[in-house]
Parts: C-alpha cells; sequence; structure tokens
C-alpha cells in the first residue's frame, strides 16, 4: 500500500514540472513562483483537504485569472491577491458553498469531465508540432510501453517506467529532443515565507478584491468537481466544506511562500487515483516533497526528461479521462435530448472559453431551464360543474412554481363558471410567491364578478406558504 502511495508521488511529481512551468510562463512570472505553488498546494492540501489522494497544484484555470494583475501591476500584487482569495476562500467554504454541488446535474458533470479530457490533449498538442523528428517515435514508444508494461506487472506504474525509460534512452543515445530544462529553469533553493510587499491601504484592497474572488471561485468550482469525480472513481464520500477551506488555507500559505496559488488539477489528480492508484493523503504529501526534491537535488537530471514522455502520459491521462459511454450511439439514443444538450453546451463553452467554471455555470443554468421548461409542461387543470350547476371544482395537480403557475391564471372560466368556485390543491404542491400571486389574481378576478372562491386541499408546506403571502403580493394603489 505505501510503496503504491509512494510511486504515485513520484508519477505525479515528474508531470508536476512541466506543467507549473507552463502555466508560470501563462501568469507571465518566474518558473519557479509555478513550482513553488504546487510544492506548498500539495503538502498543505494533503494536511488540511478533505478529499484524499486529490491533487492540488498551480493550475492553468488560476493562471489566466491571475495573469492581467501580474503583467500590469506586478508579482508582489499577484502573491496579495492570491492570499485574499484564500481568504474568501475559507470564509466560502464555511458558508456552506460545498452544498451549491448538489445543484450540479450529472449531464453537467459528464460535460466537465470530457470537456476537461479535451482541454489535456489539446495542451499536449503545440510539444507535438515543429518539434525534430525523434520526438514523435518516442511518445509513440511512450504510449507504447505504458499500455503494455501493466500486463507484466502493476507493482510499479507504467508512466514512471515509461518517463524513465525514455529519458535513459535519449541521454545515452544523444538524441536531441525538446526537455523539461526547455519550458525554464529550476529552482535551486526551497522558497523562503514572507508578506507581499504591497501598501496595506483600501485602494490596494479595492484593486485586489474582484481578482481575488474570481481566483476564490474558480479555484473552489474546480476542486469541487474533481473531488466528485474522485468520489465516484473510488467509490468513497468526501468533505467538500473541509476540502473549501482547505483549499483557502493552502493558498493563503503558498501565498505566503511567493507561490502563484492554485486548486485541484484534474489531470494528475487521475494520473494519482486512476493510473497509479493512490488513495490516501500520503500520495499528495509526497507529490509537493518530490516535486521540490527532483528539482533542487535532481535539477540537472530532471531537465533532461523528454517533453516527448510526459506529453504521452498525459495524452493517455486524456483518453482515460474522457468518458466514450457518454457519447456510444447506444447511450445517445436512450438519453433525453435535454441532457445530451446540456453536455455538449458544457463541453462547447468549456473549450472555447478554456475556463471550466464559466462551462460548469453556463451548463448548470441550462439544466435548471429545461427542468423548469420540463415540470412546467406537467401541471393539469381540470374543471367539474355540480349537477346543479351551483358549483365548479378545478382539480389543479403538479408542482407549482413560477414557470408552471404563469399559465395558471388563464385556465379558468371566471364568465361563464356558477357563482361559488372550489380550487382543489390535493395533488398540487406550492412553491413559491409567483404560485400564491398568480392563485390571488384567480380570487380577485371571481371576486370581482361577485364570485367567491374556496381553495381547499393544500399540504402543509403549501398551506404555511400560501397563509403567510396571499394579499400581500399585490402592488398597493
Amino acid at each position: 500500500m505505501a510503496r503504491t502511495e509512494i510511486l504515485a508521488g513520484l508519477v505525479v511529481a515528474l508531470a508536476l514540472i512541466p506543467e507549473a512551468i507552463s502555466f508560470s510562463i501563462i501568469a507571465g512570472v518566474d518558473p519557479s513562483i509555478g513550482l513553488f505553488a504546487s510544492f506548498t498546494m500539495a503538502v498543505v492540501i494533503s494536511i488540511v483537504g478533505g478529499r484524499p489522494a486529490m491533487i492540488s497544484a498551480a493550475t492553468g484555470a488560476i493562471a489566466l485569472v491571475v495573469a492581467p494583475l501580474a503583467r500590469e501591476h506586478g508579482l508582489s500584487y499577484l502573491i496579495a491577491a492570491v492570499i485574499l482569495g484564500g481568504l474568501f476562500q475559507i470564509v466560502l467554504g464555511a458558508l456552506g458553498i460545498a452544498r451549491l454541488m448538489r445543484f450540479v446535474p450529472r449531464s453537467v458533470m459528464v460535460g466537465f469531465v470530457n470537456a476537461l479530457a479535451i482541454l489535456i490533449f489539446m495542451a499536449q498538442v503545440p510539444e507535438l508540432i515543429d518539434v525534430p523528428w525523434p520526438v514523435y517515435p518516442l511518445f509513440a514508444g511512450g504510449l507504447v510501453l505504458m499500455l503494455v508494461f501493466p500486463r507484466l506487472t502493476k507493482a510499479i506504474p507504467a508512466p514512471l517506467v515509461s518517463i524513465v525509460a525514455l529519458t535513459a534512452l535519449t541521454i545515452a543515445a544523444g538524441i536531441a529532443v525538446p526537455t523539461v530544462g526547455d519550458k525554464g529553469a529550476l529552482p535551486t533553493s526551497l522558497p523562503v515565507p514572507g508578506l507581499p510587499q504591497v501598501p496595506f491601504t483600501l485602494d490596494t484592497l479595492t484593486l485586489l478584491a474582484p481578482y481575488a474572488l474570481a481566483f476564490a471561485l474558480v479555484g473552489l468550482m474546480e476542486s469541487l468537481m474533481t473531488a466528485k469525480l474522485v468520489d465516484d472513481i473510488t467509490d468513497t464520500h468526501s468533505n467538500k466544506t473541509r476540502e473549501s477551506i482547505g483549499q483557502g488555507i493552502a493558498n493563503i500559505v503558498t501565498g505566503l511562500f511567493g507561490g502563484m496559488g492554485g486548486c485541484a488539477m484534474i489531470g494528475q489528480t487521475m494520473i494519482n487515483v486512476k493510473t497509479a492508484g493512490a488513495r490516501t493523503r500520503l500520495s499528495t504529501f509526497l507529490a509537493g516533497v518530490f516535486l521540490m526534491v527532483l528539482c533542487i537535488a535532481f535539477g540537472p537530471l530532471v531537465s533532461d526528461i523528454p517533453m516527448a514522455a510526459l506529453v504521452a502520459v498525459m495524452v493517455l491521462v486524456a483518453f482515460g479521462t474522457f468518458d466514450w459511454h457518454s457519447i456510444a450511439p447506444a447511450t445517445l439514443k436512450r438519453m433525453p435530448t435535454g441532457e445530451i444538450t446540456v453536455m455538449v453546451i458544457t463541453v462547447a463553452v468549456v473549450v472555447a472559453s478554456d475556463n471550466l467554471a464559466i462551462g460548469v455555470i453556463v451548463g448548470t443554468i441550462t439544466g435548471l431551464i429545461i427542468f423548469a421548461r420540463r415540470v412546467a409542461h406537467l401541471v393539469n387543470v381540470t374543471a367539474a360543474v355540480d349537477p346543479d350547476g351551483t358549483q365548479v371544482v378545478y382539480a389543479v395537480t403538479g408542482e407549482l412554481f413560477f414557470a408552471s403557475s404563469n399559465d395558471l391564471v388563464y385556465q379558468f372560466n371566471y364568465t361563464g363558471d356558477p357563482d361559488k368556485v372550489v380550487i382543489d390543491l390535493t395533488d398540487a404542491h406550492i412553491w413559491d410567491a409567483s404560485t400564491v400571486a398568480a392563485l390571488d389574481a384567480i380570487t380577485t378576478k371571481y371576486e370581482a364578478r361577485g364570485k367567491s372562491v374556496e381553495i381547499v386541499g393544500l399540504n402543509e408546506h403549501s398551506a404555511t406558504m400560501h397563509g403567510r403571502l396571499t394579499g400581500e403580493l399585490a402592488a398597493n394603489h
């Protein structure tokens, strides 16, 4: 068990190095800033986080959020925003933002996973364009090795074997291909804690707050979605509130150590959990520790790792992450059109914006709108006039809320009905003020014609809401 966790941590550390350097370049900061962030994020979250075996480090989504701040105001302001963003995450976590994950439909989750796989794959494509020809056989060799090696033994993670084998081959044969070292210089010493050199004024806070809030929301969204995904893969439950607060603590520590901040990393988490089989906090902790050891103690050797080896690992991760079952013709035939639409929209928005948070929000809103429309059509109104013609009973069935109750007013015959009208809501449920307002409008229309209305059959929740709001919602004239 411990060997699995240790080897998983080593594979993840090797995969983190080029990613952290790349994200540093996106953010417009020195490569060491991204590597320090990955080290502190992984180590701290392994202790305070709520999802064991999940990897948190410097990410592309966070880099995109803070890049304008670093470009216009410098590194100190970026680090101050990271610390403030961490504070926001702790507050949002304590307020229960994790509970909002219940409102994310399954089709959005599937879209999120598929979009993620596409983004991971697309991020590797530039590494295979305009490169020396030996990159291609090395890349292909890496893929074959990772597919074949697990059949021989699963004691050592196949990606680790592939990285070591390809690195040894390129060094021994003197093959000139792009390496990790070409991405940027690795740090030679540990980060030192300190406060960012920014004026502690209201103006600074006003400048930083929008970036910090965006940072906090994007980081939490990505982390909570990834945690949910790992829950599904491992058939275990994790504490999302603890994870939210843990992300905040990890980002504050990261900022104090001069890192660029981060959140959960789907690609590296998939390597850790799916490919390497890790399940505990030890793998996350060791991924951070090994990252620094590799950079500081084995910098020259790590710099010689061919990018082709790491690209092969990430391409395999992308294919393994994609939910192929979700696009199988048999699945698409059975799935409701609305659910397929939500999945496609989520994927399209994530890929187009390069932002997972935006895609999840748009997908969730689309899902809720489709659900509301579907439920609204399930409301039914039937009228039954008494044989003596003195009373009419309207039976209303279904869920009454803003989308369904707007049409309710037009379902009654105000002029032709007898003097006594009964509205039976035994098989209905009142969910909001819009429905109470609609019932008040119906009552008013009948009373204007000298007819009485009685509402019967309310369940406890509906009766409480109706009793509290009826007569209070019309504008005062």
